[in-house]
């Protein structure tokens, strides 16, 4: 059976950038950074304690798409405090927090325009 996700894959037209805003603005660390072809690297992000990893990678035929078509969502414990951290760090957000029945959210987006949503628990 399933048992977990390994990892997620996030589109980048600038493997460099996504880098730097996931790991100086997010607070990810890179858990594999090394060739993978002759136009990009295969860059694993760890998020925490989570064994879930992030990759910053684009397959071949999606540049197009870069920025369009990752939906995904990073949980905290704080939303509010999250979010105000993360603006302190220069994070754009297209959503500020907002209370709803099921919790709270807020919505950001990364260099290429990839929106993430950001709740609680």
């Amino acid at each position: 059976m399933i048992t977990q996700l390994k990892f997620v894959g996030i589109p980048t037209a600038d493997q460099e950038r996504a880098l730097r805003f996931y790991t100086e603005k997010l607070g990810f660390a890179v858990a594999t950074d090394q060739p993978f072809n002759d136009k990009q690297r295969w860059i694993e992000l760890r998020i925490g304690n989570s064994p879930t990893r992030v990759v910053l990678f684009t397959p071949d035929g999606h540049e197009s798409r870069i920025g369009s078509f990752f939906n995904g969502s990073f949980t905290c414990d704080d939303v509010r405090a999250t979010h105000r951290q993360l603006t302190e760090r220069g994070v754009e957000f297209v959503a500020e927090p907002s209370e709803q029945p099921w919790g709270e959210y807020a919505i950001f987006k990364d260099p290429d325009g990839n929106q993430f949503v950001l709740s609680s628990p």
